[in-house]
């Protein structure tokens, strides 16, 4: 292949512009603009060996962006402009080069692993795959490459990780697995697509590590997509700004951090909580450019004043879980998932108050918040200690004399995707738990009153009443967690459960989403039990921390105490954990 002058991009969009075909009207075939609208496509080049990071909130056309460069739309999507890579014009390219293309000189690390590995083969005969048909390797060949790979992202015991499935690894290591993946044929391009989003501070650091010591080794280029401003201010070297479908500011990572043009960039950049005291609300993208063009902002209302001797609602005493682990044809082992110490997690929480649950990927804070709800199965393995709510111990009771108690306690789950039934409209959703539970009339107008119930719930969380109609999947992520809030709150519950309810959520809803429950709590003195990886929120959130570590409480105090004066070096390894490249893009700009 010749030489490419030093001056040509390794890949150059120009004037990028994407639709998806809906359907027809009157004859017409109808559009929707996804990229490049008002008529102004997406241009920017990538220059070897270099790292340009788009980013925006969901929906503003960064996906849609980077899977246009291989083609990996749907059918109904139409592409217009020029992709040109190494000189090749992309959107000409026919299906048999872009499969020749495809995890050789261009490869994808995408955000959920799981749903991207394949879960019927092993984790050797994924990676094997793209080294066979690409490179010609033999299978003994292929696997000893695998090997390496796994080892040079950091695999631990990389030969028995090549008998095991997708499933048997955790978040972090599938994710490993995926960029092993990418990188076995040595491409030219990394495409990340939010590789980082779901995992938990020190495994998102780890990540980052890696890819920026690949990128730096193999002398590649990566774009970065993400929403995560922090994230992107320590992995580019360019930024490319989108927000709904167009580009609106793009130049080195420096000077966008530090001097942001365009009022967008600002607000995003000032939306996300931070480690810092926050006040009792967080500015959203809106109400930011709004007061960047003169528009007064709304006065945020005063923090309501917590009652440090209210109520305590629920109490945890020496609470622990185990699983049971096959072991041989017969026989079974207990892991301890919570309480390996012996000790078990006790706190009390009290009515108004947030505790904040922090910790890993593995370190049993969703598995304490499920126990305390008793929604593991009991034939999974025993469960220790006690959960006091009302006075009674919810893990003694009978299914009975459980299912009252559902209404006070309910959770909301991180994937609001997962949590709504697909096959229910949100009036079924928010009306199901109120008739199962016989709250509103019991006569004939039971229903309306359940209905009227629902339309104004849907109210208190930003939605109107037409969304009573529509599917799940008519919404966007931050809608559907704002439907799930909904839905627990039919049942007018004490205590909610939030096991990392707004980490999948881009930072303008997740702001949002964070005001909400905020507002929520002080009107109508709700408790929370917080679980997070995201430390800056659990500061905007929390009165009190659990800090955990494999199953075990290592740091227990106020929010305060842990952020500002942790006692463990393992609380102060996840603060350290957590990015801060706006910190420093800034303070490279100002040298």
């Amino acid at each position: 292949m010749a030489v490419l002058p030093k001056s040509q991009p390794l890949l150059s969009l120009n004037d990028l512009r994407v639709s998806f075909r809906t359907g027809k009207q009157g004859g017409v075939v109808q559009r929707t603009q996804a990229v490049g609208r008002d008529g102004i496509g997406v241009s920017f080049d990538i220059p070897e060996n270099t790292t340009v990071a788009l980013v925006g909130e969901s929906g503003s056309g960064k996906s849609v962006t980077a899977m246009s460069i291989l083609n990996l739309l749907p059918d109904n999507a139409e592409r217009q402009g020029a992709i040109r890579f190494q000189g090749r014009d992309l959107l000409a390219a026919t299906r048999h080069e872009l499969q020749a293309l495809r995890g050789k000189d261009i490869a994808c690390v995408f955000q959920d692993p799981m749903s991207s590995l394949n879960p019927v083969f092993t984790v050797g005969q994924q990676v094997c795959e793209p080294l066979m048909k690409h490179l010609g390797l033999s299978a003994r060949q292929a696997m000893a490459r695998a090997e390496a790979l796994l080892a040079e992202v950091g695999l631990p015991e990389p030969k028995r990780r090549l008998g095991a499935y997708p499933h048997a690894l955790s978040g972090g290591q599938q994710q490993r697995v995926m960029i092993a993946m990418a990188l076995s044929c040595e491409p030219k391009l990394l495409i990340a697509d939010e590789p980082t989003t779901a995992l938990d501070v020190t495994i998102q650091r780890q990540i980052l590590e890696l890819l920026a010591g690949v990128k730096a080794q193999r002398r590649m280029s990566m774009l970065f997509i993400s929403h995560d401003l922090g994230v992107v201010g320590e992995i580019a070297d360019r930024v490319v700004v989108m927000r709904q479908g167009t580009i609106r500011e793009q130049g080195p990572v420096a000077d966008i951090f530090a001097n942001p043009q365009d009022a967008y960039t600002r607000a995003l950049l000032a939306c996300r909580p931070t480690l810092a005291r926050t006040g009792p609300r967080l500015m959203v993208i809106d109400e930011h450019i709004a007061a960047q063009d003169g528009v007064a902002a709304k006065v945020a209302k005063a923090a309501a004043v917590k009652d440090p001797n209210a109520l305590v609602i629920l109490e945890a005493r020496a609470l622990t879980k185990s699983f049971w682990i096959p072991r041989g044809l017969f026989g079974r082992t207990e892991f301890k998932a919570v309480g390996r110490d012996g000790r078990g997690v006790t706190f009390q929480l009290r009515r108004g108050h947030t505790l904040g649950v922090v910790g890993e990927s593995g370190s049993g804070k969703t598995t304490m918040g499920l126990a305390l709800l008793r929604l593991h199965e009991p034939t999974g393995g025993p469960v220790g200690g006690e959960v006091r709510f009302d006075g009674q111990d919810l893990l003694a009771l009978t299914k009975g004399q459980l299912l009252p108690m559902r209404r006070r306690l309910q959770v909301v789950f991180q994937n609001p995707y997962a949590s709504l039934n697909p096959r229910f409209t949100v009036g079924q959703t928010l009306v199901e738990p109120m008739a199962i539970h016989g709250i509103g009339d019991r006569g004939k107008n039971g229903q309306d009153d359940r209905e009227a119930r629902a339309h104004t719930l849907l109210l208190k969380v930003g939605l109107d009443a037409s969304a009573m109609a529509r599917y799940p999947h008519e919404f966007s992520g931050g809608q559907r967690q704002r439907i799930a809030i909904a839905r627990c709150l039919t049942l007018s519950p004490e205590v909610l459960v939030l096991d990392e309810a707004v980490s999948a959520l881009d930072v303008s809803v997740q702001a949002q989403v964070l005001n909400l429950l905020k507002d929520l709590q002080d009107e109508l003195g709700l408790a929370y039990v917080f679980i997070s990886h995201d430390l800056a929120v659990v500061r905007f959130m929390a009165d009190e921390v659990l800090v955990m570590k494999d199953g075990e409480v290592v740091e227990q105090a106020s929010v305060a105490q842990i952020l500002d004066a942790p006692q463990q070096d393992y609380t102060r390894r996840l603060i350290g954990a957590i990015p801060r490249g706006y910190r420093a893009a800034t303070q490279v700009a100002s040298r």
